[in-house]
C-alpha cells in the first residue's frame, strides 16, 4: 500500500502575530479552560485534504500553482466556541471576498480530486484551544490583528511523541495585482 500524509492547504500567521495571539490568549482563557494550539501550529485552513497518496498529492500541488489571485489582508477580530467540536477559535467578522474565494477554489479542487470535503459551509478561523470546557466565557469585541496575505501552504499534520505537529511542504505566492 502507497504511503500517504495527513495534509491540508492553510494560511499561516505571522511570527509576530502568533505570539501576540498566544499573549492574548493567555490574558482571556484560563488553564482549565482547554488544551492551547501550539504557537507554532496557529493557522487558518482553506482546505482540509485528509489522508492523501504522494501521487494526489503531487496532483494537487500542480493545481494549486495553477492559481492566480491577488493577496489580501486578513483582520482577526472575531471570536468564538463551538460546544460540539469542543473549540474556542479566532475568525473575522467580515472575512475578505480574497480569502473565501481561495479557499473555495482549493477546496473545490480536493472535491474532484476525490478527497473528502466537509458539507459545511467554509467558516475561516484559528483554533485557540481544543477541548474546551463548556462555559468558557469569550471576550467581548475590541481585540484586532491585521496582516497581509500573500501566500497559501500545503502542510502535513503528524502526530509524533504525543504532539501535533504541522509542517509546511509547499507555498504558492498570490499575485501583487
Amino acid at each position: 500500500m502507497p504511503e500517504s500524509k495527513r495534509l491540508f492547504f492553510a494560511i499561516e500567521l505571522p511570527a509576530d502575530i502568533q505570539t501576540q495571539v498566544i499573549h492574548w490568549r493567555a490574558q482571556h482563557f484560563p488553564p482549565e479552560a482547554g488544551r492551547p494550539v501550539a504557537a507554532a501550529n496557529l493557522h487558518l485552513t482553506l482546505a482540509f485534504l485528509g489522508e492523501i497518496s504522494a501521487e494526489k498529492q503531487r496532483a494537487l500541488e500542480g493545481l494549486a500553482g495553477r492559481i492566480r489571485q491577488p493577496g489580501f489582508t486578513l483582520h482577526l477580530d472575531d471570536a468564538g466556541q463551538w460546544l460540539r467540536s469542543r473549540v474556542i477559535w479566532l475568525g473575522s467578522r467580515q472575512p475578505p471576498r480574497g480569502l473565501l474565494q481561495l479557499a473555495d477554489m482549493l477546496r473545490a479542487q480536493a472535491s474532484r480530486s476525490g478527497c473528502y470535503q466537509s458539507p459545511q459551509p467554509f467558516h475561516p478561523h484559528i483554533t485557540l484551544l481544543r477541548d474546551a470546557s463548556r462555559a468558557v466565557p469569550i471576550p467581548p469585541p475590541g481585540f484586532r490583528w491585521s496582516f497581509p496575505v500573500s501566500e497559501f501552504a500545503l502542510y502535513e499534520s503528524q502526530f509524533i511523541q504525543g504532539r501535533t505537529r504541522y509542517t509546511p511542504l509547499n507555498r504558492w505566492t498570490l499575485t501583487t495585482e
